[in-house]
């Protein structure tokens, strides 16, 4: 059976800027079965806000100011070459979250399956409408936005191929505030493709989307949520990945087409028991 729904493991800068660690974290979503890798790319420079450029950060690597540090954690064309090369190697799809213009104008010369636009960038209309010349599917998170917000992202995207995702972005987001139904309020609203990108702890909030219609599936991940870096510790770790795709895979298959038919296996009960 051909899956419908595409799962995204999203290493984003859980590498913490060392290509090793960003190569074991793409072989364990092939492992796990996802379908795309996605990355974060940013210059620091045009993203840092300029009082806090110069703040000094305590990281494992030593007192740094916090753009030497932001600059630090980014790859380059060297990495992002090699990135490239191993998932193709290997047989994966990859994508990258792009943060800025410099960002997406980088990543032209990359052969990307889609570009996503995180729910921070919702509306950076010039980087949505920017994004469009990539001729590549857009994913765009909705986390911390107003539906007029969402409004005026989806009128920028209109003739593009795009999907939204549902997002709460608190990390970690608390159970409660996660609101899976938004899904089928965001598919009946925009009639678009609708997915989810979970920041929660745990997996089964993250399965169970698919049943209110996502179709596109996004977690972080990560080697160890005891690691340095702020996404750390609302990412999955290898086995919870192995698990929540596996999850999200049998799902699907169990929630059929929704037709009522007499399966095979129950022709034979049928007619010992029916009379």
């Amino acid at each position: 059976m051909k899956s419908n729904i595409t799962i995204i493991s999203e290493i984003g800068i859980n590498h913490n800027g060392d290509l090793d660690v960003a190569k074991r974290l793409i072989d364990i979503s092939k492992i796990a079965g996802c379908d795309v890798v996605k990355f974060q790319k940013r210059n620091p420079d045009v993203c840092v806000p300029e009082h806090q450029k110069g703040t000094i950060k305590n990281t494992p690597w030593g007192d740094m100011t916090y753009i030497e540090y932001k600059h630090r954690m980014e790859f380059g064309e060297t990495e992002y070459k090699e990135i490239q090369s191993h998932c193709k190697n290997i047989g994966i799809d990859w994508s990258v979250s792009v943060w800025d213009l410099d960002s997406l104008d980088f990543i032209r010369d990359y052969d990307i399956s889609l570009v996503k636009i995180p729910s921070a960038l919702l509306t950076d209309h010039e980087l949505i409408e920017a994004c469009k010349s990539l001729d590549k599917k857009i994913v765009l998170s909705t986390g911390m936005s107003t539906v007029e917000e969402i409004d005026l992202a989806v009128e920028c995207l209109d003739g593009h191929d795009f999907s939204l995702l549902h997002c709460n972005s608190t990390y970690p987001a608390p159970i409660e505030d996660i609101n899976l139904r938004c899904i089928s309020r965001l598919k009946e609203r925009y009639e678009c493709e609708v997915g989810y990108s979970g920041h929660e702890f745990g997996l089964t909030t993250t399965i169970a989307s698919i049943c209110l219609g996502a179709t596109v599936i996004e977690r972080h991940i990560t080697l160890d949520r005891t690691m340095w870096g702020t996404d750390q510790m609302c990412s999955v770790e290898p086995h919870g990945l192995i698990k929540l795709v596996k999850g999200i895979r049998e799902l699907e298959m169990a929630l059929g087409d929704g037709v009522k038919k007499i399966t095979e296996g129950e022709k034979l009960v049928r007619d010992k028991l029916r009379k």
